[in-house]
């Protein structure tokens, strides 16, 4: 049995990040996981500028709500579910992901969470798992799935390489050079070409 797990941010939707960095205009907040490999690194800063600006929860989630999925995403999301399981493994939080899930049709989403103080500002977030994407991938492998993930981020690799197949999907040119082994779609036509080819195996 297979089961098809892609990124949310950059595969399916816009980044909210930078979404959020064009509304607000504070260029610095523009970086994302697709610029910077370190996780914890990149939220902690992120955080800091939020409380340089006394910007809270839900001043990003006014955001979100304007947001859309990418153009032709809901489409072949919904091509995919007809013909196998799939699930969204993603580092973006809860607070965050519910818009956007019902936009997209209610995909599974596996997510994190955050942290909000009595003012409404971003506290602290809570990873449900360290690498969470990869084990998530060990633990389909573990109940007998075959698994395929795709995504865009430094955050993704782990569980591409870690599953039975995998795709980078329109990322920077800069993981594209550092990872010259994997498999590339830069149209959800090709991502679907590669999805099917590793289904029909």
């Amino acid at each position: 049995m297979d089961i098809i797990c892609l990124d949310l941010e950059g595969t399916l939707v816009p980044e909210i990040w930078i979404s959020f960095s064009e509304k607000t205009g504070i260029g610095q907040l523009k970086i994302t996981t697709r610029d910077e490999p370190d996780y914890d690194k990149l939220m902690r800063y992120r955080m800091d500028i939020l409380r340089q600006h006394h910007l809270g929860l839900k001043d990003i989630q006014e955001v979100i709500g304007t947001m859309a999925p990418l153009e032709g995403a809901k489409e072949f999301l919904d091509d995919l579910r007809r013909h196998t399981q799939v699930v969204i493994l993603s580092d973006t939080f809860s607070e965050f992901a519910g818009p956007l899930m019902q936009k997209l049709g209610w995909p599974m989403i596996m997510c994190n969470s955050l942290r909000v103080d009595e003012d409404g500002m971003i506290s602290d977030y809570v990873m449900r798992l360290q690498d969470g994407k990869r084990k998530e991938i060990q633990a389909f492998k573990r109940l007998n799935y075959r698994t395929f993930a795709a995504g865009d981020s430094y955050n993704d690799l782990t569980m591409i390489h870690e599953a039975d197949g995998g795709c980078l999907f329109r990322a920077p040119q800069k993981i594209l050079e550092e990872e010259p082994g994997l498999q590339i779609a830069q149209t959800y036509g090709e991502f679907a070409t590669i999805i099917r080819s590793f289904l029909a195996k």
